[in-house]
């Protein structure tokens, strides 16, 4: 046998998201070099490790047991990586994050600084909805999550990081002459929706049940992406994260229509579970957050105030 630390790293990736396209992007690595060293790997056995059905990947029995031998095998590595660095005096470990899919646009500039100031450490950081998000959390696997609605049935502790301001967005083939508009303009305007579970979603809907609105519902999509680039084509209008349309507003290809009542404003809050025993390297983080958090907005976010 003569597998590498790196097959065993892509080879517990392609288990994990059970595809070889989303293991690749995950990595950063291209679709074949990923097929090449699962390949290499699957070589070395004589039992296969995976199986392909149609075009779906299925991993076999032998290949899970494979996959759990070397996410032990990864975990040791790591740990040894972080004793040499701890011994040496410098900060170290695994920090987990679940946040939401628009969240990415918020946490990476929460986190930059303070990675860069601390090489040992290493992040996790998983991007999916909101139900995902609090499943993880209610779990205890992550040590921090990031959402813009707070759970309703699970204690959390939580920090406030920046102002969520949502906006009824269109492209901008369209023209909206007036200065603002009353609500009845939701009458005409063909609305894009976020998917069941979404964080978007479930403060647009709010606000549609509290006013009242006639909405016309055009369609649903998965991702803030996927409807970004929707209303961007003409396909409808949304309601959206100004934090997420920024590059699409000062480029043209998107523009805020000016309704009462509008925005909607909430609150990115970086939430943990009630009493959980934090390890030394998030609480030094959280240390960072609560020190570091007032420049941060003020540096990173100072044209989300001009909105």
């Amino acid at each position: 046998m003569n597998y590498t630390f790196n097959q065993l790293r892509i080879f517990l990736k392609i288990c994990q998201t059970q595809s070889v396209t989303k293991a690749s992007e995950e990595l950063h690595l291209t679709q074949p070099a990923v097929s090449i060293q699962l390949k290499n790997l699957q070589d070395q056995f004589d039992i296969p490790l995976t199986e392909v059905v149609g075009r779906k990947i299925f991993i076999t029995e032998f290949g899970k047991e494979i996959a759990e031998a070397a996410e032990n095998i990864l975990n040791q590595v790591h740990a040894i990586n972080y004793k040499t660095l701890a011994h040496k005096g410098l900060l170290t470990g695994r920090l987990k994050f679940s946040i939401v899919s628009t969240g990415k646009y918020v946490m990476p500039y929460f986190l930059s600084d303070f990675l860069k100031q601390h090489e040992g450490v290493e992040l996790l950081l998983d991007v999916t909805n909101k139900l995902k998000v609090l499943e993880s959390l209610e779990k205890n696997e992550v040590d921090f999550s990031l959402v813009s609605v707070l759970p309703e049935n699970i204690q959390v502790e939580k920090i406030e990081l920046l102002q969520n301001k949502l906006y009824v967005v269109s492209n901008t083939k369209q023209k909206f002459r007036k200065k603002i508009y009353d609500k009845e303009i939701f009458e005409t305007l063909p609305l894009i929706y976020r998917e069941q579970g979404s964080g978007t979603r479930k403060t647009m809907e709010k606000f549609i049940e509290k006013n009242n609105l006639p909405v016309r519902k055009k369609m649903e999509l998965t991702s803030n992406e996927a409807v970004k680039q929707a209303v961007i084509a003409g396909l409808g209008c949304s309601i959206m994260p100004l934090i997420g349309i920024k590059n699409e507003l000062q480029s043209g290809e998107l523009q805020i229509i000016p309704v009462k009542g509008l925005p909607i404003i909430s609150v990115w809050n970086l939430i943990w579970l009630k009493g959980k025993n934090h390890s030394p390297l998030a609480l030094a983080f959280l240390n960072y957050i609560e020190r570091e958090k007032g420049n941060i907005v003020q540096e990173k976010f100072d044209w989300f105030e001009k909105y």
